[in-house]
């Protein structure tokens, strides 16, 4: 038998898979569990969380800063917004957004407003005023908001139509518009159209060949057949955009239904102005992506560059400033984005992180150290056993966490401090299941769902339970044993020394740490320094962790080293 002492002092490699427990220089372990890894490396327990409000049904969380006075809490429910100031509920409005949508929807903000996309609704903007929060559907005009600046296109569809346009029922404003063939339908109410310098609105359907539609001015009916015509980019028959973001003061959208691959671009200052005119700098821009297989935009974010990620690559216009001649479109990377439902990618430093296209890659778009091409790294590769089809994301800059729930109910934590070389996975659970996250004033909200309850709640330091009265488990367990490359047959323990941190309760290996009386007293921190258990002719089996430390009581604990005494033989 060979006598040993093995010692770990970082755990900032956080939770790894079995296939890499035999890896050198990977500070891992085989289980982490509701606890956080610290910035030197320790472990400490996770915050419990305090409910705020019961919730009418399941739910998705986003949030809305204002400023730092300022932070808002938007609860998205079955057609209903309920806005949270911090921790206190200030408002709810009526939303078009039913439950089953909830999952797809985007947003932009800007100022008192927010902008929400979602690819089979009309984008709708969340303002905040002198007299409270109000919610309308998004429309086009120019900075004086006279006249209608609707992004137009011609759909593959409308080659070989053409028009009649006789007088309409509704007045001197109003058409009669006649197909030459079947092209009408009812999705086509409220689109726009424009033919001989004018704009029209369709406001009536009655037949596959007949619509009305009404002009904001009087018209001339033409003398001859319209056969060049532009229809809207956006309305309910070719879908709206999916992605929306603010780049060099433009509001850009991206990707519908009937052109996945479009990009449209504002007027710059005037963000409701998607007219091209004559194709001056400031002028709006519309653009496609060009590839040999079918891009569906997923996101748009505004970085250095404008990052364009789709369900098949990753893409960038890097030209500073954006104008209508100088366009400069690449696809750097192939590794795609989910396109189902929205997982909106999150800015850490400089890196965008998202969520790949096979849900179970974390990756990270940076540049290189040229600036030049961007690469798309997993975050997860260590760790992908804890990824499973996530449904919502989001970063906390204050904690350095990035939360991924799960669609079983659990959530996948991340502490990455990139100065400091942390790369740590953990997983959290609870006495329900996690549904939705969101980061709000440096605080972490989030939706959970109980026996078909689901309440509104955030992590806080103030308490060891989650929703006041549910203790949870915290376990920490090192990794299988290898000693000098060798895989041993037996171990024997002798001794395990903890170095704990203002803790007041944990077992290790089933056996409870005994602390001193002291620390259970009122006012007291914890213990602090080191303890040592014996485990005299304690046989582990080598495939198996040699420790697991555990606590479920509501008491603090931080583990900042263990060092294992023992035998083994190969």
């Amino acid at each position: 038998m060979t006598e040993f002492i093995h010692s770990q002092n970082s755990f900032a490699n956080g939770e790894i898979a079995p296939e890499f427990y035999l890896t050198k220089n990977i500070s891992g372990l085989s289980r982490l569990e509701n606890m956080d890894v610290l910035s030197g490396g320790g472990l400490t327990r996770r915050f419990g969380l305090a409910d705020i409000a019961t919730l009418d049904g399941t739910a998705r969380v986003f949030s809305f800063d204002m400023s730092e006075q300022e932070n808002y809490v938007l609860v998205f429910t079955n057609r209903k917004i309920t806005i949270f100031l911090e921790s206190t509920q200030i408002d709810t409005i009526v939303s078009p957004w039913t439950d089953t949508e909830l999952p797809n929807i985007q947003f932009a903000g800007r100022g008192n407003s927010v902008i929400f996309t979602h690819p089979d609704v009309p984008p709708y903007v969340l303002t905040k005023d002198s007299s409270g929060f109000s919610l309308h559907k998004f429309s086009f005009y120019d900075s004086a908001g006279l006249y209608s600046k609707v992004p137009l296109i011609k759909y593959d569809d409308m080659r070989g139509v053409s028009i009649n346009v006789s007088a309409g029922p509704y007045g001197v404003k109003s058409a009669t518009l006649t197909a030459s063939e079947d092209y009408w339908t009812s999705t086509n109410i409220e689109t726009f159209l424009y033919f001989n310098n004018q704009l029209w609105q369709i406001i009536e359907y009655v037949s596959p060949t007949v619509v009305y539609a009404s002009s904001p001015v009087e018209y001339t009916l033409p003398v001859i057949t319209i056969t060049d015509w532009l229809e809207s980019a956006f309305d309910y028959r070719h879908g709206w955009p999916c992605a929306i973001t603010f780049h060099q003061d433009r509001l850009v959208f991206g990707g519908t239904h009937s052109v996945p691959g479009g990009i449209w671009m504002s007027r710059v200052g005037q963000h409701h102005n998607f007219d091209t005119g004559t194709g001056l700098d400031d002028e709006a821009i519309i653009t496609t992506l060009l590839s040999k297989e079918r891009q569906q935009i997923c996101y748009l974010i505004s970085s250095d560059k404008l990052q364009i990620l789709t369900s098949t690559g990753e893409w960038a216009i890097s030209n500073q400033p954006l104008t209508p001649s100088d366009i400069d479109i690449k696809q750097h990377t192939s590794v795609g984005s989910v396109s189902s439902h929205c997982l909106i990618p999150q800015k850490i430093e400089s890196e965008t992180v998202f969520i790949s296209g096979n849900s179970k890659d974390i990756r990270k778009l940076s540049l290189d150290t040229l600036g030049e091409k961007y690469n798309a790294d997993d975050l997860c590769a260590f760790a992908k056993h804890l990824i499973n089809n996530p449904i919502d994301i989001s970063y906390n800059p204050s904690s350095k966490h990035l939360f991924v729930v799960n669609s079983d109910g659990t959530m996948a934590v991340l502490t990455y401090d990139i100065g400091l070389g942390i790369s740590a996975w953990a997983r959290y659970t609870t006495y329900g299941n996690f549904v939705s996250v969101t980061e709000s004033g440096g605080d972490t909200f989030v939706v959970i769902e109980y026996m078909n309850t689901y309440k509104l709640a955030k992590f806080s330091d103030t308490t060891n339970y989650d929703s006041g009265i549910h203790e949870f488990q915290c376990v920490v367990a090192g990794v299988p044993m290898n000693f000098s490359g060798h895989r041993p047959n037996h171990l024997r323990l002798r001794k395990i020394n903890l170095r704990l941190w203002q803790t007041k309760c944990a077992y290790i290996n089933n056996m409870r740490v005994e602390l001193p009386n002291e620390v259970y007293s009122v006012g007291s921190l914890g213990f602090s320094g080191d303890i040592s258990m014996n485990f005299l002719g304690s046989q582990v089996d080598p495939s198996v962790a040699p420790w697991v430390i555990r606590s479920t009581q509501p008491m603090p604990i931080t583990v900042l080293s263990v060092t294992v005494y023992g035998q083994y033989e190969i």
